[in-house]
């Protein structure tokens, strides 16, 4: 039987690997190309005010827990995926996690780099999507 330590880390291996893939893929991608002129230096105008971030919360809930769980590091559907979602834990930290990186991945989707993260520009106005981006900075 595995230690509970044990079962642990490896729950933060599994997500630790679909982010190699997909989060890579899409680092690799913004590296090259950039996130888009229409992206391109945008800053979110929205404060991290308890009201935001309980609508980017329940927007999270809605439109992404689906396939990146309830904590960012991916659901059981998500990891099924091919390639598997990306982990969004922590990645608040990476450099390349602007403002602009967060709109254009929500806005696109994953049609810049093959994965099958819906593009939700259609979905959701532009309020909700910064509302989305000041929770994804609290995972």
């Amino acid at each position: 039987m595995r230690s509970a330590a044990t079962l642990a880390a490896l729950a933060l291996i599994v997500p630790a690997a679909a982010f190699a893939q997909t989060g890579d893929a899409r680092h690799a991608y913004v590296k090259r190309n950039g996130v888009g002129r229409q992206y391109a230096g945008k800053h979110n105008p929205l404060r991290p005010s308890a009201l935001n971030l309980e609508a980017g919360r329940k927007l999270y809930e809605k439109h992404c827990a689906v396939c990146h769980g309830a904590s960012g590091l991916g659901s059981e559907a998500g990891l099924k995926l091919d390639p598997p979602v990306a982990s969004l834990f922590g990645l608040r930290r990476e450099p390349i996690a602007s403002d602009a990186f967060y709109d254009w991945t929500i806005a696109e989707g994953g049609a810049p780099v093959g994965s099958a993260m819906p593009p939700f520009k259609h979905v959701l106005k532009p309020e909700q999507i910064w509302k989305l981006i000041l929770f994804l900075r609290t995972l």
